[in-house]
């Protein structure tokens, strides 16, 4: 007997990209979309596809993500974002699978597009993402930014791609690279972590080393160097925040103290 599959997405403004993600979901029984207040044609586009909308006040990555989880009407779901969408041979794949599920939790490679090329190398592939679960085995992490699914059950591997159009241009890229080092720090401020010198120079550094001679991101070109050299910087800039973070604790205690 075939499993019921829902599809779930989160979105805020996301007409460049929702219609080819959505257009790829035809072997899904329903998808939900969570929707944070779109401005643009996002609500129109997922209309035109049948999706049922719920709006749903942003919480986070994490906690917005298991949200729309919960909206779903069947135990399996696949959670996909808004810009991203199934190969061809995924959907095969994913269908094939739910005629007779062997675990509960399933991974599958991610394919990234970045200026233009899909990066096949270094940490921008094979860049595997749990994304199809069963809802009562596994559930999103509460992270604000870098969410990811917990589960205690094994996780079986798709072989196919998941493909993300990983950013439009470098601007916009780099400013959501910014806000999302901002939530990194702000999650291991509030967790006490301390970093110094050392950290701030290794881990990007050492980053480097990894993913672009080791992963052979060299490979991919001038794509692939740009790719690692923004995620070394965003390294080094989340810790370099989260080293202001302290420093300015340390000052409102000290002005405190004065007084």
């Amino acid at each position: 007997m075939r499993t019921y599959l829902s599809a779930v997405i989160i979105t805020k403004n996301a007409e460049n990209h929702l219609e080819k993600c959505l257009s790829s979901l035809q072997l899904v029984d329903e998808i939900v979309i969570v929707d944070s207040g779109s401005t643009d044609q996002t609500l129109l586009i997922a209309n035109n596809y049948g999706a049922r909308v719920i709006h749903q006040e942003w919480l986070g990555f994490g906690l917005q993500k298991q949200f729309a989880v919960k909206q779903a009407q069947y135990d399996w779901v696949l959670c996909l974002d808004s810009d991203e969408w199934l190969s061809d041979n995924l959907a095969i794949e994913i269908k094939q699978l739910m005629l007779n599920p062997q675990s509960y939790a399933y991974s599958f490679p991610r394919c990234n597009r970045f200026m233009g090329r899909f990066l096949k190398h270094g940490e921008g592939y094979p860049d595997r993402s749990l994304r199809l679960f069963n809802r009562c085995y596994a559930q999103w992490s509460d992270d604000q930014v870098h969410e990811y699914v917990m589960t205690k059950t094994t996780v079986d591997k798709l072989q196919s791609d998941l493909m993300h159009e990983s950013g439009e241009n470098i601007e916009r890229y780099l400013a959501k690279q910014n806000h999302y080092t901002s939530l990194q720090a702000q999650t291991l401020f509030a967790r006490g972590k301390l970093v110094g010198k050392t950290k701030l120079i290794l881990s990007p550094l050492l980053r480097f080393i990894k993913f672009y001679f080791i992963r052979l991101g060299c490979l991919d070109g001038l794509p692939g160097l740009v790719h690692i050299s923004i995620g070394c910087f965003n390294s080094y800039i989340k810790y370099a925040k989260l080293i202001e973070a302290h420093r300015l604790r340390k000052t409102v205690i000290k002005s405190t103290s004065k007084h």
